[in-house]
């Protein structure tokens, strides 16, 4: 109670030096204010001895007003509208009042401020809270409590709560604070699930109602709006139905902190508010602040203020009335409106009042200006302050936080800047930016239940249903997700043990119910899946849910648990290198070219080495073959021929550069041919398909075709939807027989398809990245909670195991076909085999030719010399060793082999010379004469 009191009375004091009237000629012996509470409220009680003591303590110095008594008429309100309208409000304007304290209730301040504009009284209220209060349409209005809401906003914020219930007072004041709270926290991304209004002196039975209803909802933060009376009430009814437990979060805004806290009722409420966090707004220690908390009646009056003056020297030391001719009493009426005076310099005043920019006991006074510089339309004060406060056991209340405009939440006070004042406010920086800019940060907070656990926020709706899960009737691959009758929840696939797998990783457990959309005998629309997730028809949609642009628009997708991109898929079709592909490298102009230049080169080096060097003389043959041999061989590094001249040795390294880039390229090329073309497609990319006229098929209920021709412009006419199961047999026909060229598809579906279609393949990489999630409603706190557990899943490896499981049967081996390593034949090297096997025959055949004349002459030279000229009938021993010679050719072509190329020569040079010999010899003799008889 004092701290209330004391609050309450440094503002009044402040407000004291700016309305007093003092004349530099003839000042008024008294001028009067008014005060307008309800004084059997918590808040009223307090104004009421605040105001007089403040009052006394300016009459106390005679300084202030310089000879001019101030006097209050304090106007009870009594709790009611309508008495607080006419018989306080209208009663206190009849009383030439220059200002008025209050009122205390924004429904009383909406139509007291039309009456103080009319007349010109400025009203200060700390009490009248509406923020709609504080718009131009009310000049003379009293201040806004926008800052309060914000505050909230960013206390849900920083514990990232998305719903909030709000709980608040069905009138003026209760419904204004909403409407600026839910802004507020719209500017953070959290939303109000839930609004419970209840009306004004409601029961406890209503309100036991009212709080059964919000608490059938998600959100468990809720925020209390109401009159100090009524809103313990709330806290009452709530304590009752075990909502002030666990898993429950409170705030109340700044009427608890006067109510209760400060408040008699402090101990009365201490169990039904245990754990409420609420605000109270801040004001800096000082040595006059403690100085009236120790005394207050006996603290020293506050310092002089130059508005007062200011305006005193522009009225002329006049405080006048005048009567409003807009005001009339009507025919035979008795309210005396007429009464009902206009405050001449009530303009003046507000100005100065609004100028006021002084150091007083609470710390820096001043109001926020408007664009054009002129302060009457804003009425909000410089850098508001807060303190957040959490209530715990045996009525402790402690500190966690404070909150102002330009430090937000943070757990230092407040304070001024270098150049001695506060900031001005932030009026174009966002609350997203601020909180960038300023890292929010609170003490421990005890909840609650007394648990000092961060509450999640929320919990499903206690409506007894578990969540309606929409999951696609797959016709076709439903390893994905489909019927299932086995399986006790009707459904089965490796999206659903996935969804399954997420829920287990949730601290909380999560009741649902899947629901199959579509009637299984056409393709789900996936569209429609989504829109009635956004309708509210399903809870959720689980499935082969690709995220595209369009969905986010109407729901919220989880983190994305497998990668979907756009892939093509094409037909293999086999193109075996054939034996001539080792030529197919180089053209005929570079292979005639490098022959030319290899001789060309042998040329070169033989006559710049033929004078020096000795390899390169000899015969011609030799010198030939030399130059040759050096020129091919030098192709593979091999030459034998070192090189002395200068001249030769540079053309013999510019030469080997040039067969080292050549060979390098001749053999990138035949890999290439060999390997890259031993599969080709036909289609390299997803240019080469736009780029034709040929149709592409796509699956049948998906996106992909609105994506192709929106994104890619391909035409409508050239799309073909195909269900899965019709992917083999169009390709396998291709676009001459009816099919498609090629199919455009998500990469996990062509995963699955080419596990079983061995011919088929994709071409090139992924154009586009994307991904499968599940769908849930706007804000809905499940998809985030699942997005953690699905990196959860996917960093201790169980979410690849559970791919692993439904998507890895296929019985086309990696190694088979498209993407394998290349097994060649002996036909992919038949030429080769051809060249080397005529060059070897030609050589063998020589050396045939060789042994067979070595073999002719060697035996027939024997024979002669055996036979001894024994005539027609030779020896019969020596015709069989003769024979058996003969019989022997293979040790003899062996032997023949083993012999050198000379001994070779010379031995078929000796026969044909001894051959010749003998022809001669026995041409000379002639045939014998026959003797006589």
């Amino acid at each position: 109670m004092a701290s209330s009191a004391t609050t309450l009375l440094l503002r009044l004091l402040c407000l004291c030096t700016v309305l007093p009237v003092a004349m530099q000629a003839a000042r008024p012996t008294n001028i009067t204010i008014g005060a307008l509470f309800a004084f059997n409220s918590v808040i009223g009680r307090s104004a009421r001895t605040t105001i007089q003591l403040a009052v006394d303590d300016v009459n106390r110095d005679p300084t202030v007003l310089s000879g001019t008594n101030l006097s209050v008429v304090l106007q009870d309100t009594n709790c009611s509208g309508f008495a607080g309208i006419i018989q306080a409000g209208l009663e206190l304007m009849e009383k030439e009042v220059v200002a008025v304290v209050g009122p205390q209730s924004s429904v009383i301040a909406h139509v007291v401020t039309h009456v103080a504009n009319e007349l010109r009284v400025p009203l200060v209220s700390f009490a009248a809270t509406d923020p709609a209060l504080a718009s131009t349409q009310y000049p003379y209005g009293p201040t806004s409590s926008a800052p309060c809401t914000t505050t909230i906003a960013d206390i849900v914020s920083l514990y990232g709560w998305r719903e909030v219930t709000a709980v608040y007072v069905d009138d003026d004041y209760g419904r204004g604070g909403v409407v600026a709270l839910a802004d507020a926290l719209e500017a953070t991304r959290a939303r109000l699930s839930c609004k419970a209004a209840f009306p004004l002196g409601a029961d406890r039975a209503t309100l036991t109602d009212l709080l059964l209803r919000a608490n059938s909802m998600e959100s468990r933060v809720f925020v209390v709006h109401a009159s100090p009376d009524s809103g313990l009430d709330v806290f009452a009814a709530a304590h009752d139905l075990g909502m002030m437990v666990a898993e429950y979060a409170w705030i109340a805004t700044d009427w608890l902190a006067a109510a209760a806290i400060d408040g008699a009722g402090a101990a009365s409420e201490s169990n039904n508010i245990q754990g409420v966090l609420t605000l109270r707004q801040y004001t800096p220690d000082s040595d006059a602040k403690a100085s009236l908390v120790s005394r207050l009646a006996g603290a020293e009056p506050p310092s002089n203020n130059n508005a007062a003056a200011a305006f005193l020297d522009e009225a002329g030391g006049n405080v006048t009335f005048s009567a409003d001719p807009n005001i009339r009493d009507a025919n035979g009426s008795a309210l005396g409106l007429s009464a009902l005076r206009v405050f001449d310099q009530g303009e003046q005043l507000l100005q100065k009042i609004m100028l006021a920019n002084f150091t007083g006991d609470t710390g820096r006074v001043g109001f926020q200006f408007d664009a054009d510089g002129n302060g009457t339309g804003s009425r909000t004060l410089i850098n508001p302050a807060y303190e957040i406060l959490n209530v715990g056991g045996n009525t402790s209340v402690r500190r966690v936080a404070y909150w102002s405009n330009y430090t937000r939440l943070s757990v230092d006070a407040p304070t001024l800047l270098d150049d001695g004042g506060p900031p001005p406010n932030s009026t174009s920086t966002t609350p997203q930016q601020q909180q960038k800019d300023h890292q929010q940060q609170m003490s421990s907070v005890t909840w609650p239940g007394g648990t000092t656990d961060t509450p999640r926020g929320w919990v499903f709706a206690d409506n007894g249903q578990p969540l309606r899960i929409g999951v696609p009737y797959r016709t076709s691959y439903k390893e994905f997700v489909s019927r299932d009758d086995t399986s006790k929840d009707g459904v089965s696939g490796y999206c659903i043990d996935v969804f399954k797998a997420a829920l287990q990783q949730l601290p909380y457990p999560v009741p649902v119910s899947f629901v199959l959309f579509s009637d299984g005998e056409t393709s789900p629309s996936y569209d429609e899946l989504v829109q009635n997730v956004a309708d509210g028809f399903f809870d959720a949609a689980v499935g082969d849910i690709s995220i595209v642009t369009n969905r986010t628009r109407v729901v919220d997708f989880m983190q994305p648990y497998i990668d979907s991109g756009l892939v093509v898929v094409s037909t293999v079709k086999a193109r075996s290198s054939d034996e001539w592909a080792f030529l197919k490298p180089f053209t005929p102009e570079l292979w005639g070219t490098f022959v030319g230049f290899c001789i060309f080169i042998g040329a070169v080096v033989w006559i710049l080495e033929h004078r020096h060097n000795e390899e390169f003389r000899g015969s011609p043959w030799n010198q030939m073959s030399t130059m040759f041999w050096f020129s091919f061989a030098a192709v593979f590094f091999s030459q034998r021929e070192e090189t002395v001249s200068s001249l030769g040795r540079f053309v013999v390294i510019m030469w080997l550069l040039v067969v080292l880039i050549i060979t390098q390229r001749y053999t990138a090329s035949l890999t290439s041919i060999v390997t890259v073309q031993q599969l080709s497609t036909g289609i390299q990319g997803i240019s080469d398909l736009l780029a034709g006229n040929d149709p592409i098929g796509y699956q049948e209920g998906a996106f992909t075709g609105s994506y192709m021709i929106k994104e890619l412009g391909v035409k409508a006419s050239r799309l073909r939807e195909l269900p899965i199961d019709e992917y083999a047999d169009s390709l396998q026909r291709g676009p001459s027989n009816g099919g498609v060229a090629a199919i455009v598809d998500e990469l996990p579906y062509v995963e699955l398809f080419l596990s079983f279609n061995c011919p088929a393949t994709t071409v090139d990489q992924e154009f586009t990245k994307g991904g499968w999630g599940f769908a849930f409603p706007h804000d809905s706190p499940l998809a985030v909670d699942l997005s953690t557990a699905i990196l959860k899943l996917s960093e201790s490896g169980d979410l690849q195991r559970i791919h692993d499981n439904w998507l890895n049967t296929g019985t086309c081996d990696s190694t088979d076909g498209v993407g394998g390593p290349v097994r060649l034949s002996v036909a992919n090297f038949r030429g080769l085999f051809l060249i080397c096997g005529v060059a070897l025959l030609v050589y063998f055949a020589r050396i045939l030719f060789h042994f067979c004349q070595y073999h002719r002459h060697g035996t027939s030279d024997g024979a002669k010399e055996d036979d001894g000229g024994g005539g027609p009938f030779p020896d019969k021993e020596k015709s069989l060793s003769r024979l058996a010679r003969q019989k022997t050719s293979i040790p003899d072509f062996m032997f023949f082999v083993d012999m050198k190329e000379s001994e070779v020569k010379r031995a078929i040079r000796s026969s044909s010379s001894k051959s010749i010999g003998r022809s001669r010899s026995d041409t000379s003799d002639g045939p014998s004469s026959p003797e006589p008889v």
